[in-house]
């Protein structure tokens, strides 16, 4: 089986975000870059298929040259080889862009990422990579089996779960608990200096959006501490100052 993985490029959860130039760049200065989370299950999915079936997989990620030690640790974690197409993620549709011109050059049978990333968490590259390609897109998938050419997946839905069977090739944003994170170990560490990245321009630098300002939430207010046994001032706080009752 061909599986392609599509990852993200992300500041870590713990990261203190700020920005710069009046709002409107991101400021990376000592912010640390992970793989984005739901990306992480999707890779992890596909080395377990890997491991049960054989194949190849290959990690593709939009970005700079910045990005390299985060495709380098999906390597490590089992990945074959790597394509980096060599420009900033400006919006989904470019992003989708760059992901369908390479799937369709490389045939290949499962096409998988997050759910959505961690940093705009627009949640829509799988739906538009989809319908460049002419083929299904479902998200969010938490679980997915594959038996010859045809896969069932579980994914949640509005009052409960939808357990669907399809055909490959599709595409599917992953979620938990659809594997368990894993962590490269050191042989796969040391492998993966020398597997494969292949760097490659973009195929299309149309894109739709663009990023005016940023602008970051509220600070949090003050804590007012009420005593456990005064449910009455507790009451009283929620109901006619929160406002929440």
């Amino acid at each position: 089986m061909n599986i392609l993985v599509c990852i993200t490029h992300v500041p870590d959860t713990t990261s203190k975000i700020a920005f710069t130039d009046n709002n409107t760049k991101f400021d990376k200065n000592g912010v640390q870059f992970i793989i984005g989370p739901y990306d992480d299950y999707a890779l992890a999915r596909a080395v377990e298929l890997k491991e049960a079936s054989g194949g190849k997989i290959t990690v593709l990620n939009v970005g700079e040259a910045e990005t390299e030690p985060t495709i380098r640790k999906a390597l490590a974690i089992g990945a074959d080889e790597a394509i980096r197409v060599n420009a900033f993620p400006s919006d989904s549709f470019f992003v989708a862009n760059q992901i369908a011109a390479i799937a369709k050059e490389g045939n290949y049978d499962l096409i998988l990422m997050g759910r959505e990333s961690i940093d705009f968490n627009g949640g829509q590259v799988h739906g538009m990579v989809g319908e460049m390609l002419g083929i299904p897109s479902l998200s969010p998938v938490m679980s997915l089996d594959i038996d010859g050419t045809k896969a069932k997946i579980s994914r949640e839905i509005e009052g409960g779960k939808e357990y669907i069977e399809l055909d490959l090739p599709f595409v599917a944003g992953c979620q938990e608990p659809i594997a368990e994170w894993k962590i490269p170990n050191m042989r796969g560490i040391m492998s993966a200096r020398t597997k494969p990245l292949n760097v490659v321009e973009p195929s299309d630098n149309t894109v739709q959006s663009e990023v005016q300002n940023f602008e970051l939430p509220p600070a949090k207010g003050a804590v007012k501490m009420v005593d456990a046994e005064n449910v009455g001032e507790l009451v009283n706080l929620l109901k006619n100052e929160a406002k929440v009752i």
